[in-house]
């Protein structure tokens, strides 16, 4: 038995608790728990749940620098076509070596539970076969659900639907798609009634990039939605990106987060790599690329964020570091009340794992996994004012990593007043 003292966790207590853990899950929350063989005194920082990203390319990450990968132009669509070049040299060693590469950056700084899309728009499925392998290497270290995802259209790329159902066959976990990529809006369309049918058939979850694009017409996740919830599967539906739907007129936005609330699909939003893909034909004024997040949330709609990319052709930059993209997102969508900066944690942690359908093993909560990270800060206020690091990742009640505390070698003393 252990138990870890001295702890604030967030969203639950202003004074401190302590955790006890038993065979690796939560048995108490509270003060004058039971004595412990292993106590471990948290210093009253903050503890949350481990960070999610909801969204992460790992068959991609690290190729940014590859022949032909160069993206000129900075948009999405040449991203694509330099992809399609560079992934015909990939093998299942390179797609293993840099995908785990990429999880340990992450999980380095606080994640352990990850979404990420896998282009199933080649014929060896190589980078599939490269993460089935891995989701089960690290099941005890990280959470990975993997989205069947056919990044040159599931139509435009020849037998891409039939690839995609393949792929959940082999045991993807979610049916993805990209509606705006395909040749025509009724191919888009007929690319989400297969979308839904396949997570239907197969009982899987649906994660859409869904109009990825600066095209106010752009309007597949009012197709995605209505058929979701005619299923009765929101919940188990994500609609990533929706950057046209950031610039949609009012009428038309209040409208659809109106069965937004009904259906209960999420939405994920990738505030630094949308930031710099979009907007690439405007002059100014210069859209932001960001999905309505603050009208979403403040409608109690299910909206979180992610890295999306690390160093690839779309995105040059990334270390899947979320506070980092909290900050970023916090300021494109200018939500940062004070009432707001003591809750955006929500975006990177428990809305994530609403989102990836994880709730059974994910919280500070008695009963569950002691899944929980403990920041360099002591509220969280000052814990997204700093970006604070991350000092100690705690998995099954053990540590995946833990940090020295911060300390100086010479003090900073600006007025010469040390002795």
């Amino acid at each position: 038995m252990k138990k870890f003292t001295n702890a604030r966790i967030y969203g639950q207590h202003a004074e401190t608790s302590d955790i006890l853990v038993d065979k690796g899950v939560i048995t108490q929350i509270g003060q004058n728990l039971p004595k412990a063989h292993e106590e471990i005194d948290l210093q009253g920082r903050l503890v949350i749940p481990p960070y999610v990203d909801p969204h992460l390319h790992l068959d991609y990450v690290y190729t940014a620098g590859s022949e032909g990968a160069k993206n000129a132009s900075g948009t999405l669509f040449e991203g694509i076509a330099r992809w399609h070049d560079v992934k015909k040299t990939q093998t299942l060693e390179d797609a293993k070596e840099r995908a785990l590469k990429g999880i340990e950056e992450e999980v380095s700084k606080g994640v352990q539970f990850i979404r990420t899309h896998i282009d199933v728009c080649d014929p060896r499925l190589t980078g599939l076969k490269a993460m089935l392998e891995i989701r089960e290497q690290l099941k005890d270290k990280v959470t990975i659900q993997i989205v069947a995802f056919p990044q040159e259209g599931m139509y435009a790329y020849k037998g891409g639907d039939e690839m995609i159902e393949e792929a959940l066959k082999m045991g993807a976990d979610c049916v993805g798609a990209i509606p705006h990529f395909e040749w025509a809006r009724e191919i888009g369309e007929k690319s989400i009634h297969r979308t839904v049918e396949l997570a239907v058939k197969h009982n899987k979850l649906i994660d859409v990039h869904c109009d990825e694009t600066d095209d106010v017409m752009s309007r597949f996740v009012e197709l995605l939605n209505a058929l979701v919830m005619t299923e009765g599967i929101g919940s188990r539906t994500a609609a990533s990106h929706t950057c046209s739907f950031g610039s949609a007129d009012n009428a038309y936005a209040f409208r659809m987060m109106r069965l937004f609330q009904q259906s209960g699909m999420h939405f994920i939003a990738l505030p630094t790599e949308n930031a710099y893909l979009q907007g690439r034909q405007d002059s100014y004024p210069k859209r932001r690329g960001l999905t309505r997040v603050k009208e979403l949330w403040e409608g109690g709609i299910n909206v979180c964020f992610g890295q999306d990319s690390i160093n690839d052709p779309w995105y040059p930059v990334g270390n899947g570091n979320l506070m980092n993209i909290l900050d970023n997102g916090i300021h494109l969508a200018q939500t940062m009340s004070f009432e707001e900066l003591d809750k955006c944690l929500d975006l990177i942690t428990t809305n994530g794992a609403k989102t990836l359908n994880v709730q059974d093993q994910y919280g500070i909560e008695v009963g569950k996994p002691a899944h929980f990270l403990v920041l360099d800060a002591r509220s969280p206020f000052e814990a997204v004012r700093q970006r604070a690091d991350v000092l100690a990742s705690v998995r099954h009640g053990d540590y995946l990593f833990k940090r020295p505390e911060p300390s100086y070698e010479i003090g900073l003393d600006l007025l010469g007043m040390a002795t």
